[in-house]
């Protein structure tokens, strides 16, 4: 089966003063309908650049190589090559994103539903304005927000963080998107809404058969939502598997460091990661995690490790794999 969305040495390239950076590596994934995939790092490892490159979002002087293929419903097209009309027909109607925080997200000066209105429209100019309401009412009820004739009046100030964010899943749902990217999307909510964001995204997800990119740090958060996860350091992919053979028994040292800084009921302890996460303008030569790293050896500091398979399914970018 062809997959939803399949990335094959992606590598996006930015401009800066001191020469090209790049933020995403060669990353190579793979996205089936209805299946979900966790991406997971530290700030600045590349993920929600990763996200801008698929909704084609990227600065101004971007460069984009490798394969980005994506099974639309007209035909597959290579987002890395799209014109910017293209874009429009993928944009929201093929790919659509849920950012971090909805209220630097959402037009403060726009009702809830007029914004929702508005994505149908961009790609549906000549619906009827009952039909687009109607759509929109839908849109708001699907992603579980109550009283949805009422909120759809309603501002951006007026609705809670939560009621916020599920309007945000119900704009992005508005057009009939296959592939769902959720970045960061229960950062600034209590855990009892963040549960219920995260329930609500299962339910879609499996209803709807969507493709969902879940992009965060909480490995925590991740473990309730995704069926593979895909760990992302200085740009590059450095492990992938099914997400309880990767929380289970991750491979890389810097999952299992993720693992250690995370908070558990059983421990009460956290080991933080020493250092930080390295400038994309000096890279070490090797494994750009070999300078924190507990288990360096010389040859991690001669060339980048490729991704060296741990189980049929589970591959870690280590020598010591």
């Amino acid at each position: 089966m062809a997959a939803l969305i399949e990335l094959r040495g992606l590598t996006v390239e930015l401009p800066a003063p001191a020469g090209w950076i790049r933020p995403v590596n060669d990353v190579s994934l793979r996205i089936d309908s209805g299946e979900s995939l966790g991406l997971v790092g530290e700030s600045g490892s590349g993920k929600t650049m990763l996200s801008l490159a698929l909704m084609g979002l990227l600065p101004p002087g971007a460069r984009v190589s490798g394969g980005a293929r994506l099974s639309a419903r007209d035909a597959e097209k290579d987002l890395t090559c799209l014109p910017e009309d293209g874009w429009r027909g993928v944009r929201g109607r093929e790919i659509a994103m849920i950012f971090q925080e909805p209220m630097t997200s959402l037009n403060p000066v726009m009702h809830i539903g007029a914004q929702i209105e508005e994505a149908i429209q961009a790609h549906e100019e000549r619906a009827r304005a009952e039909d687009v309401r109607r759509r929109s009412l839908e849109a708001l009820r699907l992603a579980a927000v109550p009283e949805a004739e009422m909120r759809a009046m309603q501002f951006p100030h007026q609705l809670s963080g939560g009621l916020r964010q599920r309007a945000m899943i119900a704009m992005a749902l508005a057009a009939g998107p296959r592939l769902l990217i959720a970045d960061e999307p229960t950062t600034a909510l209590d855990v009892t809404v963040q549960k219920q964001i995260l329930e609500l995204l299962q339910k879609l997800r499996r209803g709807l058969q969507l493709g969902l990119l879940f992009i965060t740090h909480d490995l925590g958060v991740v473990a309730q939502v995704a069926d593979r996860i895909a760990v992302m350091y200085a740009g590059r992919i450095i492990e992938e598997g099914p997400a309880r053979e990767v929380l289970a028994a991750p491979r890389h040292p810097y999952t299992q460091g993720l693992l250690r800084a995370s908070p558990t009921l059983e421990r009460g302890k956290l080991t933080p990661i020493p250092g930080s996460v390295p400038q994309l303008l000096a890279l070490p030569p090797g494994c750009a995690f070999e300078p924190r790293c507990d288990f360096r050896r010389g040859e991690c500091s001669a060339a980048v490790p490729g991704l060296r398979p741990a189980s049929p399914e589970h591959a870690a970018r280590c020598v010591l794999v």
